[in-house]
């Protein structure tokens, strides 16, 4: 068997690709894990979590409206996602500054003082 050394560096070059491809896999995976719990500890609703789930598992998806090699509906998806993700965002702040300022309001009464009678010192 001849192994000149155009093969061995094209073997080299694959597996040096796999290793890449892998990876570059496992980085995307702890993202995805990462942006599951932000996406759940910001508040955002679930159907607002479901059109970014949704909008992922399509770009993924071999199944596309249009052929790969035009990714406008690919990039379509995302944007209606993000675009969502931003609203429910927007939304989940306010929620959170309203929850504040009644717990301030709450803080405030309990903190005062009994009201001091004219003659008392």
């Amino acid at each position: 068997m001849d192994t000149s050394p155009t093969v061995i560096l094209i073997v080299a070059a694959v597996a040096v690709a796999l290793v890449a491809m892998l990876v570059a896999t496992v980085v995307l995976f702890v993202k995805v894990f990462r942006t599951r719990a932000l996406l759940r500890e910001a508040g955002v609703p679930l159907s607002n979590r479901a059109a970014y789930w949704g909008a992922l598992i399509y770009v993924v998806s071999p199944v596309d409206l249009l052929p790969d090699p035009v990714y406008l509906d690919d990039i379509g998806v995302l944007l209606l996602a993000l675009r969502s993700l931003h609203a429910a965002s927007a939304g989940a702040a306010a929620h959170v500054q309203d929850r504040e300022r009644n717990r301030e309001r709450k803080g405030s009464r309990t903190r005062s003082t009994r009201p001091r009678s004219l003659g008392s010192p």
